[in-house]
């Protein structure tokens, strides 16, 4: 049972995030009447750090409830075989159909909205900028979980900020998402999702470049900590 409530809240918080940031977009643009001001970035960023902190309660109070399969996928690479299993045959599908809903209901009552992020450059220089942006996240989330001392606050102000400028850096190439459940909702509902630009992209470069932090933080991280219990010890 305990499964089962994890996969329908990883479906309905990808739907929710999915919604999430066609709101701060109407919120920003509409209800505030913004439009496209300088101002208007400072606000939609600051909502946007907001709306990072809400999704990272409701993670905490699901007891893991996820949008992002990448950081389900390095958790399952890090336990056993059985969660593998789990992680990639039931939650991340569950990530995947819900922002694929989500999406098809934002293009139902908001037409006008957009088409979601796509690639402004060739695939190469794409999959590199997603595996980047992909990798910094993935070990600044591992090195927040595992590491850094401190309070959900200050953990989550970390992410969130980090999130908000990864982003930046990588949003006039390729949206800078970092989340392939997130694309692949926008993706299928323009009949792009199996296009070879996606699937290299939006989704191999960024689980290789998980397996590459996750690699990296294990031969990093565990010889320290190591070295640190021996310290303590002696």
């Amino acid at each position: 049972m305990g499964k089962a409530r994890l996969i329908v809240y990883d479906f309905v918080i990808s739907f929710m995030w999915a919604w999430s940031g066609v709101v701060i977009k109407i919120l920003v643009t509409h209800v505030l009447g913004l439009g496209n001001q300088p101002k208007a970035v400072f606000v939609k960023d600051a909502l946007s750090v907001v709306n990072m902190f809400f999704f990272a309660f409701l993670g905490k109070v699901t007891g893991g409830g996820s949008y992002n399969p990448l950081l389900v996928f390095a958790s399952a690479v890090s336990g056993g075989f059985a969660h593998f299993l789990f992680s990639v045959g039931a939650r991340i599908p569950a990530q995947v159909i819900g922002s694929i809903t989500g999406v098809r209901l934002i293009i139902q009552i908001f037409p006008e909205i957009g088409s979601g992020p796509r690639l402004n450059v060739d695939i190469h220089r794409g999959a590199l900028t997603e595996g980047l942006l992909v990798y910094t996240i993935v070990i600044i989330s591992l090195g927040l979980a595992t590491k850094i001392p401190g309070s959900f606050f200050m953990k989550t102000w970390i992410a969130s900020v980090s999130k908000l400028a990864l982003h930046i850096l990588g949003s006039d190439l390729t949206g800078g998402c970092m989340n392939p459940a997130s694309v692949m909702g926008w993706a299928y509902a323009r009949g792009e999702h199996i296009s070879k630009e996606h699937i290299l992209v939006y989704w191999l470069a960024p689980i290789e470049a998980t397996l590459l932090a996750v690699w990296t933080f294990r031969l990093v991280v565990k010889p320290a900590t190591k070295q640190n219990v021996k310290a303590k010890s002696e």
